[in-house]
């Protein structure tokens, strides 16, 4: 019986992985911030991510929800709100931990 069950867990967890990373674009609340510092940053201002990023870090997004960081797969996307509390429309690859965004708005705070 706890076989069967865990199996059974098992399968609804790899279910629930592969619809997250079908690709259906969402939207998602977060901060951008900088790889270094991931979700440090969320919510203290831009003028250190903008600096880290200058120095040559990778821009990232910080979910609000879960503070989980995730790599931006089109950093272009975003070059306009470092270290900003934003709103994406993004498709979510949850296996590589990635977001394509195809909008962004910062948001009023």
């Amino acid at each position: 019986m706890k076989r069967i069950l865990a199996l059974s867990l098992s399968i609804a967890t790899m279910a629930s992985v592969a619809s997250f990373a079908a690709g259906s674009t969402m939207k998602i609340n977060g901060w951008v911030s900088d790889a270094m510092c991931g979700a440090k940053h969320a919510g203290s201002g831009s003028a250190c991510v903008k600096k880290c990023i200058a120095g040559g870090e990778k821009p990232v997004f910080v979910d609000d929800a879960k503070k989980q960081v995730w790599a931006i797969d089109n950093p272009d996307a975003v070059k306009s709100v470092y270290g900003e509390h934003v709103t994406v429309m993004a498709t979510a690859d949850a296996a590589t931990k990635t977001v394509h965004i195809t909008s962004v708005k910062a948001m009023a705070e």
